[in-house]
């Protein structure tokens, strides 16, 4: 049986930079909320390792492949006017 799902179960962020870069290490976008005309709020479901993930992105420490980031941040713009 599948548990149910609860609010703090999802990371939610409008950062573009942090969600193509969450994207890029594997993490899924499950949902992206468009109520504000102003901005995408993305949600991600959160672990362990996204939490670290940000961490690292916050504090600087997170290295990435340019390219790849880059490739990673075009899919999530591509998905913000798909959809």
């Amino acid at each position: 049986m599948e548990k149910p799902t609860k609010e703090n179960d999802f990371f939610r962020s409008s950062d573009l930079n942090l969600i193509a870069c969450a994207q890029l290490f594997g993490h899924q976008i499950e949902a992206m909320n468009r109520s504000n005309p102003e901005k995408i709020i993305f949600s991600i479901k959160r672990n362990d390792e996204l939490d670290k993930l940000i961490e690292d992105f916050w504090s600087r420490s997170l290295r990435v492949e340019p390219v790849a980031y880059f490739e990673s941040l075009k899919l999530v713009k591509s998905r913000i006017y798909q959809e």
